[in-house]
């Protein structure tokens, strides 16, 4: 992958697709390589440019902690290098995070904006603290009991895809995803949202343990204008609803 100096840490990215341009921004334990399937359906529809965050993935291990802040500057000086103006943000999780950061420092410069399964912080509820440990399956999707999984063989796949990736990992990964939930304990930008002025879907799933429905509802009370959707399905609706990709990605193309 391309790399380039970005704040003073080295920093991968990518760039692939045609059409407006869009900054994508995955999850926390993801990587540019790992998201190759989810970033496809907007690679048909967008320029597409990604990165991996400080710390993670082809990325620097920067020496010190850093903060969602720092993340959001790295993302916004790689827009500067790829010569964007204005874009538009998907941005996933603990991507969503980042999203809200960016989109609150510099609003005059996003034209449109998704945020998927992810929480504002502060007073508008925070994420599960991954930070104090491995969380159970039904943070993932509440339903997932092993009677509903006994039940739902395709849900029981997901799950355990899931779970292989965090076998194998190596220390500098392991600690590096550390560095990310540590910055990701302190996200907040409860008081802040209402900055964003560009037109804004926040989509959640109905059963997400992970970033419960309540907190895209509390996002939305706070972004005049917002639409929220919600969808059937976890913290990987869209994965699990047909149908949320392909409306996030008609949203973020009008």
């Amino acid at each position: 992958m391309p790399r380039a100096l970005i704040n003073g840490n080295d920093i991968a990215w990518d760039r692939a697709g045609d059409g407006p341009p869009l900054l994508f921004l995955h999850g926390s334990g993801s990587t540019v390589a790992s998201n190759v399937l989810l970033r496809r359906p907007f690679e048909r529809h967008f320029d597409v440019l990604t990165l991996d965050y400080r710390a993670s993935g082809e990325s620097e291990i920067p020496t010190g902690a850093f903060t969602m802040a720092d993340c959001a500057a790295d993302a916004l000086a790689l827009t500067d290098l790829a010569g964007w103006d204005r874009f538009r943000v998907a941005g996933m999780s603990f991507g969503g995070m980042v999203a809200q950061e960016l989109a609150v420092t510099v609003p005059e410069r996003i034209e449109r904006l998704a945020l998927l399964c992810t929480s504002p912080g502060g007073d508008g509820g925070a994420s599960f603290p991954l930070h104090e440990g491995p969380p159970p399956a039904t943070v993932i999707d509440t339903r997932f009991r092993p009677e509903w999984l006994a039940d739902h063989p395709r849900d029981q796949v997901l799950l355990e895809v899931l779970a292989k990736r965090s076998e194998g990992k190596t220390f500098d990964v392991i600690r590096g995803e550390g560095m990310q939930l540590a910055a990701r304990r302190h996200h907040d930008v409860w008081d802040r949202l209402d900055r964003i002025s560009c037109p804004t879907l926040v989509a959640a799933g109905r059963y997400d343990g992970l970033a419960p429905l309540a907190n895209s509802e509390a996002i939305a009370s706070r972004i005049a204008g917002s639409t929220l959707r919600v969808y059937e399905g976890g913290h990987v609706f869209v994965i699990q609803d047909r149908s949320a990709m392909e409306g996030v990605i008609d949203f973020l193309a009008r």
